[in-house]
């Protein structure tokens, strides 16, 4: 059995119109880093801080289900 794979985080998010929705919080808005972290049983925690900031949220709905359709960022096909 393998572990978790290494947490995955992106700086410089920024909140969409009504923010990001959390857990601990509520809503949070503005520049954000979210974190996703691969868990051993197939679900993905899903996590927000204000950019340079310690506190970390978790995201409404996480763990969330491991996404299996490409990413929206990946490169299409040639």
């Amino acid at each position: 059995m393998t572990g978790p794979e290494p947490a995955v985080c992106q700086d410089e998010v920024t909140a969409g119109p009504g923010g990001a929705m959390t857990v601990e919080v509520g809503v949070i808005t503005g520049d954000l880093t979210l974190c996703t972290s691969h868990r051993t049983d197939g679900l993905v925690d899903v996590a927000v801080q204000y950019t340079g900031a310690e506190e970390w949220y978790t995201l409404t709905g996480s763990p969330a289900p491991s996404p299996t359709a490409p990413s929206r960022t990946s490169t299409p096909p040639s």
